[in-house]
């Protein structure tokens, strides 16, 4: 009996272990399967790709402006420095001998006799056998010699060909040849904020380049010269600058610097130039003929004040004729001073400066129909176009 219990309890204590044997197999099993499934590929993240080749970036412009280096290189070897010594005529004074009175005036020599003075600017080189172009202010009148120091350093005499102080345009030329030039460009190609340089001498010092934009074109009633058409702009001109070139940013001559507008006498950003079509124009003649032919008239002519407006019954516009003689072709073709001309040959006329532009480029010889108002009252007179040294030549006597 004692045999078959023993028996028996052995049998349940081994089936109890197999089973927790067994039991224990069957966890490790589940487990293993539930981390391989955890770790199925399709539940993976995916391996990582090769990295690809990044794109080409292309190259960051450098900061800044444009990079006018190479062409004002090749510009400033034909911009030149012009000195010339002008003599001024004085009256002599009886007292100029008396030692009491020299010496309290000095020896007299700029007091009494001829006063000399040296006019500073800059040219531009337009021809490769000596040929520069400045302004006429820079030269001047009663001129005793004209030294013009290229980029070289080497300095020659100059010889004035002819000047038109209508446009403050003059020539020179050089006994020299194979001098670099600074070759023509188109003004009337200019706009608005394009980009240009002026080139020259303020305050002597040589080969001076500043960068700016075309202000705006066809600027007049500025006061530097009876014909204006100029080119403005905030590149920066100075004393000395007057002559100088105003190039574009192919490396052309656009204009020739002149003047510039300043309350303090220096610079501040309102500059102007001749533009380069007029000037071609200036120096075709100035060779040719040794003066400029232009249209001209017989009569003088101002802006109209608010009062002369008033008194021809409000035009608005207009030049008004401010001086003629009673024997001129104007007068008698019916003319009078006083009377407002509103238009020439059917365009519109707006200002003096205009008209006395349009009459400039009128062809010589012609006759010209003017649109005027007298007494709010409008007409229309035919007038002559004259030469401009003929009706100058009349002035003078």
């Amino acid at each position: 009996m004692f045999k078959k219990l023993f028996a028996a309890f052995v049998l349940l204590t081994a089936g109890f272990i197999g089973g927790l044997l067994l039991t224990a197999r069957l966890h490790v099993g589940l487990d293993t399967v539930a981390g391989e499934a955890r770790t199925a590929p399709s539940a993976r993240p995916a391996p990582a790709a090769a990295p690809a080749t990044p794109a080409p970036v292309s190259p960051v412009p450098a900061a800044g402006g444009p990079d006018f280096t190479h062409i004002a290189g090749q510009a400033v070897k034909g911009v030149a420095n012009i000195s010339s010594l002008q003599v001024e005529r004085r009256p002599n004074s009886p007292f100029a001998a008396d030692p009491f009175f020299r010496y309290f005036f000095g020896d007299g020599g700029d007091t009494f006799g001829d006063r000399r003075s040296l006019s500073l600017g800059s040219g531009v080189i337009i021809s490769a056998d000596g040929y520069i172009v400045t302004n006429n202010h820079v030269v001047g009148d009663n001129m005793r010699e004209i030294k013009v120091t290229l980029p070289n350093k080497r300095e020659v005499t100059g010889r004035l060909v002819g000047s038109d102080p209508a446009t403050d345009i003059a020539l020179l030329r050089l006994q020299v040849s194979g001098l670099p030039t600074v070759p023509w460009g188109d003004s009337s190609k200019l706009q608005i904020g394009e980009w240009v340089l002026a080139i020259g001498s303020p305050f002597q010092l040589s080969a001076t380049v500043t960068a700016g934009i075309v202000s705006a074109t066809g600027r007049t009633n500025v006061g530097f010269a009876d014909y204006e058409d100029f080119i403005q702009t905030d590149a920066a001109i100075n004393p000395g600058n007057s002559g100088g070139a105003l190039i574009n940013a192919r490396g052309e001559l656009v204009g020739i610097n002149t003047g510039i507008f300043s309350q303090s006498g220096g610079y501040q950003g309102i500059g102007f130039a001749v533009p380069s079509q007029l000037v071609r124009h200036v120096v075709d003649d100035l060779m040719k003929y040794g003066e400029v032919r232009r249209g001209s008239v017989d009569f003088r002519v101002d802006n109209m004040t608010l009062e002369d407006d008033a008194a021809v019954g409000g035009v608005g516009h207009g030049a008004q004729v401010s001086q003629m003689y009673r024997n001129s072709a104007s007068y008698e073709a019916g003319l009078r001073p006083g009377d407002v001309i509103t238009g020439l040959n059917g365009r519109t006329i707006e200002d003096a400066s205009q008209f006395r532009k349009m009459v400039a480029d009128a062809k010589v010889g012609s006759t010209a129909t003017l649109r005027i108002v007298r007494n709010g009252r409008a007409a229309d007179i035919r007038v002559p176009i004259e030469s401009s040294s003929s009706t100058a030549s009349r002035r003078r006597r």
